[in-house]
């Protein structure tokens, strides 16, 4: 047993101190080495770019904002003046708007929906509120549905998802376009769509969808139609080239053409040149010529 000991003794005077202080333990129950207690030189980490670190810290003022807000009005302008900072030294490192891509619109759409988009080159890209700027898109005859996408630093997406336009509106002596649900586009110029359909007549903006897909199904009729016209916002008369009427009745309307297609195939009454073709009763079809009485057409038992 001695002898183990004065081995082990030797064991541990003849142990070398570890070379690298770094990986030195201390224990709480022996002495400190000389290695432990010899002070260490600092370790050098990265380098943060001054700019990208006055930008964090501007981060960082603006999120601490509103405990800021407690103390009172001076402490709100600090806070409003340190964050006005903050977003100047972002846009300083690149955080400027530069580029909008406009997507889904048409050329004539395109002037119209950037105007209410207001933006602005330059302008930091923080500040562009993209919930009030889709209110204002959306707001655009052209446009039914916008969705904005910021694309980080400098770049913002915004696709539109275009209304058809589906007819000119002769209303009150003026001619303007409107989209699929009724909406004047203010901005579209009548003369650049000549082949949209003429609607005349009070409430003929929001009729107008649902009657003309049905009229422009039939070629015969349409390559005659001059304009449909709104009577008493309930029901159609369409207006052709040559001067006819063809009445339609206030409900029913696709019945009532149909039974128009049937006789246009065996009599040809569209090229008779009457003066009106009264499709109101679903019974019998009405015609009057140019001259002389109204006789009666029964409609071939449709």
């Amino acid at each position: 047993m001695p002898a183990a000991a004065r081995g082990g003794q030797r064991g541990l005077a003849s142990a070398r101190p570890m070379s690298s202080p770094a990986s030195a333990r201390l224990r709480p129950d022996r002495p400190a080495s000389a290695a432990a207690k010899a002070p260490r030189k600092p370790r050098r980490g990265p380098r943060i770019p001054l700019k990208l670190l006055a930008g964090g810290l501007g981060v960082l003022v603006i999120g601490g904002g509103a405990a800021l807000l407690a103390t009172g009005g001076r402490a709100q302008s600090l806070a409003s003046a340190a964050g006005a900072a903050a977003l100047g030294e972002m846009s300083s490192l690149g955080f400027r708007l530069e580029t909008v891509h406009l997507q889904g619109a048409s050329p004539p759409a395109q002037k119209e929906i950037l105007e209410a988009a207001a933006l602005r080159r330059g302008q930091s890209i923080f500040t562009v509120d993209l919930d009030a700027m889709r209110g204002r898109i959306e707001r655009v005859g052209w446009v039914n549905q916008a969705r904005i996408i910021r694309l980080w630093p400098d770049t913002l997406v915004i696709a539109v998802d275009q209304r058809p336009l589906v007819a000119i509106w002769e209303h009150h002596g003026h001619a303007v376009v409107v989209a699929s649900n009724g909406a004047v586009v203010d901005k579209a110029d009548p003369g650049h769509f000549t082949s949209l359909p003429l609607i005349v007549g009070d409430g003929a903006n929001l009729a107008a969808a649902a009657i003309i897909p049905i009229v422009e199904s039939r070629p015969r009729l349409i390559e005659r139609l001059e304009a449909l016209v709104r009577v008493d916002a309930r029901r159609w008369d369409l207006r052709l080239k040559d001067g006819a009427i063809v009445q339609l009745p206030a409900d029913g309307e696709e019945e009532a053409l149909i039974r128009l297609d049937q006789l246009d195939r065996t009599s040809r009454i569209l090229d008779l040149a009457l003066a009106r073709i009264d499709l109101r009763d679903p019974e019998m079809v009405v015609v009057r010529p140019r001259e002389g009485p109204a006789p009666n057409l029964q409609s071939h038992g449709v």
